[in-house]
């Protein structure tokens, strides 16, 4: 039975030294584990902190380009209505001219208009 105690001690040494390099194994795992999270976490931290610029300086640009939009057709509403205005002016001018050099054609031509739209309400 010497024999087999010898064998257990032996067996309780190599089980020991087993378990202590398994705990030292599993130990550094977990280390390892731990840094390589942190390692993700700064990663995440920094590509979240350039996609928020990224999106701050797309929204600028953005609002920017449409503010440049809304000037261009404010200005380009504003020459219309200029336009418009002329034309108006152009025409009125004209008619006061036809109706100063020719006042009973005017009137003749005012009342033939006033008859066909009479006429056409009448149906």
């Amino acid at each position: 039975m010497s024999s087999t105690d010898g064998e257990i001690g032996m067996r309780n040494m190599t089980d020991k030294a087993t378990y202590e390099r398994l705990e030292k194994d599993v130990t550094a795992v977990k280390n390892d584990i731990s840094a390589l999270t942190d390692q993700i976490t700064d990663a995440l931290n920094s590509f979240a902190g350039t996609a928020q610029k990224q999106a701050r300086r797309g929204y600028k640009q953005v609002r920017a380009n449409a503010d440049a939009a809304v000037d261009d057709l404010s200005e380009r509403g504003g020459a219309m209505m200029d336009a418009a205005q002329d034309a108006a002016y152009s025409i009125e001018e004209t008619l006061e001219d036809v109706i100063t050099q020719r006042p009973l054609a005017t009137v003749g031509i005012a009342l033939g208009l006033g008859f066909l739209i009479g006429a056409t309400w009448r149906r």
